[in-house]
This record gives C-alpha cells, sequence and structure tokens, in this order.
C-alpha cells in the first residue's frame, strides 16, 4: 500500500477538475485506491489545464508565454517547491510513484503545437509526435500511477495513447476543422487528391472518408499492438487502462460503422455502453 498523504481540499480540487471535464476517463480512475485515484486526478488537472490554455481563444504570443511558465512551474516542482495549486498537488504523487519530469515536459509540447496551428495538414511523423505527446505520455505516467512497470508495461502506454488519440482525431474530423486543425497526415491526404490547406475545404472533399478510413487501420493497428502488450501485463492493475480502451474502442467502432463520415456533433458513447463496460471491467 502506498504511503502517499493526501491533503483533502487538493484531492477535491483535482477531483472537481476532473468531474467537470466530463471525461470518459474518471471511470478508469474509480477503480483506483485513493492514493493512487489522487495521482491521477492530479495528473489529469494538469494535463487539462495546459491542454485549455492551447483551446481556449487567445493571441498565440499569449498562450506560449502561459505555457512556458507551466516549464517553470514544473522545474520548481521537481525541485520541491511548486507554487500553483495542481502542481502542488501532483508533488505527492511524483515522488510516491516517480512521475518523470520529461513526459511532463512532452505534454506541454504537445499543446504548444496545438497553440501554434502546427497541427494542420502535418507530416505523418509530426502527427505520431504530437499523438505521444499529447496521449502516449500521459499514459506512461499512468502505467506507474497504476503500480504496473513490467517490461511491457510502456509498450502498452505508447500503444493504447496512439490509439485513443487517433480515435480522437477521426471522431472529431468536424469539429476541429471548425476551429482550424485537420489533424490528418499530409501524405495520406496528398495520396487521395486533397491538396487544399483549409480544414473546411478539405471537409468537403469527396475523398475525405478514404483518407479517414486509412487512418483508421492505423489506429486499429495501435489498438491490436495495445492489446498484445497488455495480455502480458497484471489484469488487475491494468483494469483502469483497460476500461478507458474499450470506451474509446466502442468510439472507433462507431465511427467505422457510419463509414467514417465526419459528422458534427461527433459520435458518442450509450449509457449503457458505459455502465455495462463499468461493470465488466470494475468488477470482474
Amino acid at each position: 500500500m502506498t504511503a502517499l498523504v493526501i491533503d483533502a481540499g487538493q484531492y477535491e480540487m483535482v477531483a472537481d477538475k476532473v468531474r467537470a471535464s466530463g471525461s470518459s476517463f474518471y471511470w478508469g480512475m474509480r477503480l483506483l485506491s485513493r492514493p493512487r485515484r489522487f495521482a491521477m486526478y492530479a495528473v489529469y488537472a494538469f494535463c487539462r489545464e495546459v491542454d485549455d490554455i492551447a483551446d481556449e481563444p487567445g493571441e498565440i504570443a499569449v498562450k506560449r508565454r502561459r505555457l512556458a511558465e507551466w516549464r517553470d512551474e514544473l522545474d520548481r516542482l521537481y525541485q520541491g517547491r511548486p507554487t500553483h495549486p495542481i502542481a502542488v498537488a501532483l508533488a505527492g504523487p511524483v515522488a510516491e510513484f516517480g512521475l518523470p519530469k520529461d513526459d511532463f515536459m512532452a505534454v506541454i509540447a504537445g499543446c504548444e503545437m496545438d497553440a501554434r496551428f502546427e497541427m494542420v495538414r502535418p507530416s505523418m511523423a509530426n502527427l505520431e509526435l504530437y499523438c505521444d505527446r499529447v496521449a502516449s505520455a500521459v499514459g506512461r505516467l499512468s502505467v506507474r500511477v497504476f503500480g504496473e512497470m513490467r517490461p511491457r508495461s510502456l509498450e502498452v502506454a505508447n500503444a493504447t495513447g496512439m490509439a485513443l488519440q487517433l480515435t480522437n482525431i477521426l471522431r472529431d474530423v468536424a469539429v476541429d476543422a471548425v476551429i482550424g486543425r485537420l489533424y490528418l497526415p499530409d501524405e495520406l491526404l496528398n495520396a487521395h487528391g486533397i491538396t487544399s490547406g483549409d480544414p473546411m475545404m478539405v471537409l468537403k472533399h469527396p475523398d475525405l472518408v478514404a483518407v479517414c478510413r486509412a487512418l483508421g487501420e492505423t489506429a486499429r493497428g495501435y489498438f491490436a499492438a495495445s492489446d498484445r502488450a497488455m495480455a502480458e501485463c497484471s489484469h488487475q492493475a491494468m483494469r483502469p487502462a483497460t476500461l478507458m480502451k474499450e470506451m474509446y474502442r466502442e468510439i472507433f467502432r462507431l465511427v467505422e460503422a457510419e463509414g467514417f463520415v465526419p459528422r458534427d456533433p461527433p459520435v458518442k458513447v450509450s449509457k449503457g455502453f458505459k455502465l455495462w463496460s463499468i461493470f465488466r471491467h470494475g468488477l470482474l
């Protein structure tokens, strides 16, 4: 049992951030013991905080400055003198679970890619880098909190992060286009004769579905890689990761069932499926 000491006020502060987000990750976190749950809430609260900087309206220079402030805050955190409430909440989990600073820095770098509008027809290499930063890095932090560091644990984190983020991208093509983002890779767009750099113009192209279908095959490969690596990990420790992945696998299934046709609003997982998944992976 972890010796992590939890401050009640800090716990409620980070828990409120997770609940307010409406993220399906909340239910995976609920499967953890209270100390590990607090750690995951704090990690998620950090991710939400820096992601909001990238997503909210504002000048790019201001966003970059605020993200740079978070880099400075991480420096203070790892020097034992955090000042931001979320960084203060992270101090215990960082020490208890050995959470690497590099992964937190990677999340900031990924959000900075969004803030600078780099994610419009990125190369496949840049798309993979982005997914690693905003998703797989969080997975690498998570498996340490879960207490699951077997030889293939980081493979689970990396493959699952890629699968989940690509699923997000495929689900949100239409929504992202409205805010000027186009995460689909340049190579796939060119291969299907789509040359425009305007996300709204790309959204109208008759061959966009073929691009999404091709990227869907990449996502499917990452789901399979995650399954193979997870089979060699502890079922009990990986229950939160399994629940999160199954929620996203259902989103992928729904997007695929609709033929990968982008739409706004995007597909949503039914309450019935969520309850069944919580029961299956939380109790069985």
